[in-house]
């Protein structure tokens, strides 16, 4: 994995902490797919805390010279995907990420610990 999708990963998951997100997940997307490398799937208790973590996220990597390409699902705040092209940040509330289980349907993805980023 490229050292700049590390420093992006470490970045998108130190901001999803500072917000207090839950159940922090990487997967290694890029055995199977083209679209990005990562997918970081996180959850938030409701719509303000999704919504929280996902300005969080956009700021941090921005500052750091990673902008957003594009962010969808920010005003309904239930499922908001931040893709960064190297990495997409998913942001759940618990109904949709049980409801959606992202780390199901990729799970042919290879699962990484957040610290080993």
């Amino acid at each position: 994995m490229e050292d700049k999708v590390k420093a992006m990963a470490k970045l998108a998951i130190d901001a999803l902490e500072d917000k207090k997100a839950e159940e922090i997940r990487v997967l290694d997307i890029s055995e199977v797919s083209v679209i990005a490398d990562l997918f970081i799937i996180a959850g938030g208790n409701n719509k303000n805390q999704v919504q929280a973590l996902c300005d969080n996220v956009t700021e941090k990597l921005g500052r750091s010279g990673y902008p957003e390409n594009h962010i969808e699902g920010y005003d309904n705040g239930n499922w908001i995907l931040i893709d960064f092209g190297d990495i997409i940040v998913h942001i759940f509330d618990k109904e949709n990420r049980s409801l959606y289980d992202l780390e199901r349907i990729w799970r042919d993805g290879k699962t990484i610990e957040t610290s080993n980023l």
